[in-house]
């Protein structure tokens, strides 16, 4: 908790913001409870510190949706950061070996309705605070996501609902190295896009990045996509 408050407090002296990732369900709650109680510290003017939520989680809209309640009644600044998720092997194996309910949607389609569906709500929110004159930038969201379906519903709700791309609510983040024919059109359109990139020891860097490739399944067919584009 030491280590990362001053990280933290680092970052909002510099005026950068920190995205702390998601775990499995087991560690998570521990993870979460740090995260706000860092938002409730240090996002009093803006959203410096971040939390991660994995919508291939079946409780993921319920936490979100607590969590904003918090943020608005403790009044400080939410920042999330939206990701499908993947442990869903880890997290299936362990609900079976000790006998409690899967905590992982059912289907794809299951985990892309509920990310659909959290980030609607954010969205909601965000335009009810500017329609009442509120700092819509009280609700700060990237749209972690590789998938070309998710980053045109996020533009089409943003549209709908008349949030620009001035407005600093919504970024949208990809790897460095996948999906650069989604990044590059959103930078050049006048959204904040980010290319993150992972680093450290071989031995921990390659883990996560076949978890990505995992998350990803289409990722051939991306590259493909990726080649005919340039």
């Amino acid at each position: 908790f030491r280590r990362l408050n001053t990280i933290v407090k680092t970052a909002a002296e510099l005026d950068v913001r920190i995205m702390i990732d998601a775990e499995q369900t087991y560690f998570q709650p521990a993870i979460s409870r740090i995260t706000l109680e860092m938002m409730r510290k240090y996002n009093k003017d803006k959203a410096i510190v971040f939390n991660t939520y994995q919508c291939y989680l079946r409780e993921t809209f319920r936490e979100v949706c607590t969590d904003l309640e918090q943020a608005k009644r403790q009044n400080f600044y939410f920042g999330a950061k939206l990701v499908r998720g993947a442990y869903m092997e880890q997290e299936r194996a362990r609900a079976q070996a000790l006998g409690y309910p899967d905590p992982v949607n059912p289907t794809y389609e299951a985990t892309t309705d509920m990310y659909h569906k959290t980030l609607s709500e954010c969205l909601r929110r965000i335009k009810l605070m500017k329609d009442c004159g509120d700092d819509a930038r009280k609700i700060g969201i990237m749209v972690a996501s590789h998938n070309e379906d998710t980053v045109r519903f996020a533009i089409e709700q943003m549209n709908q609902i008349g949030i620009s791309p001035e407005d600093k609510v919504i970024c949208f983040g990809q790897l460095l190295g996948m999906c650069d024919y989604i990044t590059f059109p959103l930078g050049q359109a006048g959204y904040s896009a980010y290319k993150y990139i992972p680093y450290g020891p071989v031995e921990e860097v390659l883990p996560y990045l076949s978890r990505r490739a995992q998350e990803n399944k289409g990722v051939l067919k991306k590259i493909k996509k990726e080649k005919r584009c340039c």
